[in-house]
């Protein structure tokens, strides 16, 4: 029978140069979605570090978003950066481009992080898969 209770800090793993960005960040994967079922395709819990990044990159035909739950930091998406902080919402469009650094130098960046298929096909436009 699994543990009543589990802390983070148990389920943490460390991701080195995440989408090539800076240093080791720490990741849980919460859920992910089986196949062929609906909803979400993964729900994840992500710790950027002091100094550390999710590197720039897309994806294909989903909708990733970013869910700042403590700390700051730097967010690029398509073409433009500005500051996230807790409470912040980014959606990261289909085949857009985003990354996330955190700039500080003292204050983990604290993050949920979930993405959602587009439907394919005339109607939804999309064209599949995940350029990850």
């Amino acid at each position: 029978m699994p543990e009543a209770v589990v802390n983070l800090r148990e389920l943490l793993t460390g991701k080195e140069r995440d989408h090539d960005g800076v240093g080791t960040i720490l990741a849980h994967r919460v859920f992910a979605r089986r196949p062929g079922s609906p909803g979400a395709e993964f729900i994840d819990l992500a710790v950027l570090p002091p100094g550390t990044s999710i590197g720039r990159h897309r994806h294909g035909a989903d909708r990733e978003t970013y869910v700042v739950l403590e700390g700051g930091g730097l967010m690029f998406r398509d073409g433009t950066e500005f500051r996230v902080g807790p409470g912040d919402v980014v959606v990261n469009d289909p085949h857009g481009e985003h990354g996330l650094r955190n700039d500080s130098d003292r204050q983990d960046l604290r993050l949920l992080v979930f993405e959602v298929v587009l439907p394919q096909g005339p109607e939804g436009g999309a064209d599949g898969g995940d350029d990850e």
